[in-house]
């Protein structure tokens, strides 16, 4: 496909959390089409440009750790910094949010890797006669440098993602024989900015350790 790009992406941990479980974390079974956009976008990202996500490797196994972890049930507000700012007084954020800290379980993956193919698009607002040659030229010394924007993460910032630009044959995978076919249900596809940030779901099926993904499409702005 043209303006594709292929990265490997890894890591010991990562969460890719399922909107049902809104307490208790549980991860999809593999990296969703989402997360791997913000992956690429960690290494490049620009206004007018979207990353199309087309397919995911599962190279390891899928496995899966519970554990117990502490999170912040609320953000302090910004009134409440502003507030603090005024007065001068910064002890109260600190105690708030010692007060909101929460222990929750969660159902992680360990051990991942993915091999992720995306491609690069104009979003609709791109100007007239927009190229896509020099964003994809920047994304590639990026990539090859281990240079980003933000550092990229699996699901969530605790679980910091290896990123690797790649240019060679698939790897094999090591999935054992009852994971290479599987139906993985409805995952998360991309949330649509322009329709109030709605969720859009696609039916993720798993074949020889390749899942291929559907084209998302945003709804049309009035």
């Amino acid at each position: 496909m043209p303006h594709s790009i292929t990265l490997r992406v890894s890591g010991s941990r990562a969460c890719f959390s399922s909107p049902e479980f809104k307490t208790e974390r549980a991860s999809y079974g593999v990296i969703t089409p989402s997360a791997a956009r913000g992956i690429y976008e960690a290494v490049y990202w620009r206004p007018r440009l979207r990353w199309v996500i087309d397919q995911i490797h599962v190279l390891k196994p899928i496995r899966f750790q519970s554990l117990t972890r502490n999170e912040i049930g609320d953000r302090i507000s910004a009134t409440s910094v502003r507030h603090a700012m005024r007065d001068g007084d910064l002890q109260r954020l600190s105690r708030n949010a010692a007060d909101m800290r929460q222990r929750r379980a969660a159902t992680i993956l360990v051990d991942v890797d993915y091999l992720i193919s995306a491609h690069l698009s104009l979003r609709y607002d791109a100007r007239s006669g927009e190229r896509l040659d020099e964003p994809l030229s920047i994304f590639r010394r990026r990539a090859q440098r281990g240079q980003y924007f933000r550092s990229p993460y699996l699901g969530t910032r605790e679980f910091p993602a290896d990123v690797a630009l790649w240019e060679g044959p698939v790897p094999e995978h090591q999935l054992p024989a009852d994971q290479r076919d599987r139906d993985l249900g409805q995952m998360l596809l991309d949330i649509d900015y322009t329709d109030n940030h709605a969720a859009r779901f696609f039916h993720a099926i798993l074949r020889d350790g390749v899942i291929s993904v559907p084209p998302f499409v945003a709804a049309v702005r009035s």
